[in-house]
């Protein structure tokens, strides 16, 4: 019975990240604790932007804890994306206002201190990945929309940084701007002329 009563009040986190395609912007990770159950959770991609944002709310609501990490073109550049993306990860665990017991992953798990697993495809799987996936996804889906204001020739209201047609296009006329990642193809290209 001691067994049960530990393993529901464990405190287990979800851990997901956005933005590693994209040709501009951070990479952002979000690390999700649920305090209980939020109807209509599902992967970010899978819904619609307009479900996306209510399902925002109700989750910063009623989370018991949330946190973000960011890494920005800079840092993606130096590490490479991979490194970058995991970093942002462990940043967001780190900044947790309650220390979870176990982290569940999606895709792969990290080198940290405590006890975690990657799970394929976990933000169609597991709650709390697909609640950190929504919350990245909203964050920097937003971060990339202030950026349309300031570069509005790449359109990143709505291709949030990926590498669309008309932001290719975009590319080869103006060039790249300090939040392209300049390891990234086309843009490495350019750099090396």
């Amino acid at each position: 019975m001691n067994f049960i009563i530990n393993f529901i009040s464990m405190l287990i986190a979800g851990v997901d990240e956005v933005g590693r395609g994209a040709l501009a912007g951070p990479v952002v990770a979000a690390a999700v604790i649920l305090k209980n159950d939020i109807k209509g959770l599902n992967d970010s991609k899978k819904i619609s932007e307009l479900k996306r944002q209510a399902l925002y709310n109700d989750i910063m609501k009623n989370a018991l804890s949330i946190a973000i990490g960011f890494k920005w073109s800079n840092y993606i550049d130096d590490y490479n994306i991979k490194v970058a993306s995991e970093h942002a990860m462990i940043d967001a665990i780190n900044e947790l206002s309650k220390k979870p017991d176990k982290i569940m992953v999606d895709g792969f798990s990290l080198d940290i201190p405590i006890p975690n697993e990657g799970i394929i495809k976990g933000d169609q799987k597991i709650p709390s990945i697909m609640a950190a996936s929504i919350i990245a996804k909203v964050t920097r889906d937003e971060i990339m929309r202030s950026f349309h204001y300031i570069y509005p020739m790449y359109d990143f209201l709505n291709n949030k940084g990926y590498g669309t047609t008309k932001h290719r296009t975009a590319l080869q006329k103006f060039s790249f701007t300090k939040i392209h990642r300049q390891t990234f193809e086309p843009i490495s290209s350019m750099v090396s002329k």
